[in-house]
């Protein structure tokens, strides 16, 4: 009986081009991320070959990039941000300001409308965050004051995107395909106090939860971890020992005689 099993065909073609591309990628000593690059390149559709999946290959493309950007925000630290804040916040708010000026005056001359003029200017104004951290750990420049700079760069520029992606829906009156706005101003603004209350409320709720909830989960659980795993130890140790052997056998015949018959 004929099965259809996309998703496994998809998973394997990708991981096992990816492995060969990367291989080839670091034999010439550049970066692997290029030749897995070039392997979602060989299965898309505009290349001949196999063709994956549009569709589950999106899927896996988001959840790829949630485990990305995961594994950024493990290396994120608030206290080494404000030791290169000085560097870092003014330089990363001033580099997207100018590029997204500079996208949005492209797209005008190229007769794009408001809305896809600001996103291709956002889009213009970041750098890749998972890119540049690899790139710097495989240069041994993590823990430098280069490297700390970087980061702390890439992060303001994360952060200042996560806040214009939430803020675009709010501004789509605003930013219409015709450039004049599709709902009164009080409405766009009322919209976009919402929208930045939530921000600041998930925020808050995060660093509350992040700072004071989960290590207190975290030490609990490992005390009563390590209390189970003491106590264990501690039977049978007791047991093994002729004391307690002894002990455990009177305790057993006690036991007996107590018992009614």
């Amino acid at each position: 009986m004929p099965h259809h099993t996309p998703l496994i065909g998809t998973l394997v073609i990708a991981i096992v081009l990816a492995f060969l591309l990367g291989a080839a990628a670091n034999r010439f000593r550049i970066s692997p991320l290029v030749g897995y690059v070039l392997a979602g390149v060989m299965v898309g559709p505009f290349t001949p070959g196999y063709v994956a999946d549009q569709a589950i290959a999106s899927d896996l493309a988001e959840i790829g990039v949630i485990l990305l950007m995961f594994g950024v925000g493990l290396h994120f630290s608030l206290k080494d941000l404000l030791s290169v804040k000085a560097i870092a916040i003014p330089g990363a708010l001033a580099q997207i300001l100018v590029a997204t000026l500079l996208g949005m005056g492209v797209a005008r001359l190229s007769g794009w409308p408001a809305g896809a003029g600001y996103v291709f200017g956002l889009a213009l104004s970041v750098a890749s965050t998972v890119v540049l951290t690899r790139a710097l750990q495989e240069r041994h420049l993590m823990a430098t004051e280069r490297g700390r700079i970087a980061v702390g760069w890439l992060v303001v520029q994360d952060l200042a995107m996560i806040l214009a992606l939430v803020l675009i829906p709010a501004l789509a009156g605003l930013l219409n395909a015709g450039g004049a706005a599709a709902a009164p101003f009080d409405d766009i603004l009322r919209a976009v106090g919402i929208t930045l209350a939530k921000v600041l409320a998930f925020i808050a709720l995060m660093l509350v939860v992040g700072q004071r909830v989960i290590p207190k989960f975290c030490t609990t659980s490992r005390i009563r971890a390590r209390a189970s795993c003491s106590g264990s130890r501690y039977s049978r140790s007791r047991s093994a020992s002729p004391m307690g052997r002894r002990s455990y056998s009177v305790f057993r015949s006690r036991s007996a005689r107590s018992s009614p018959a």
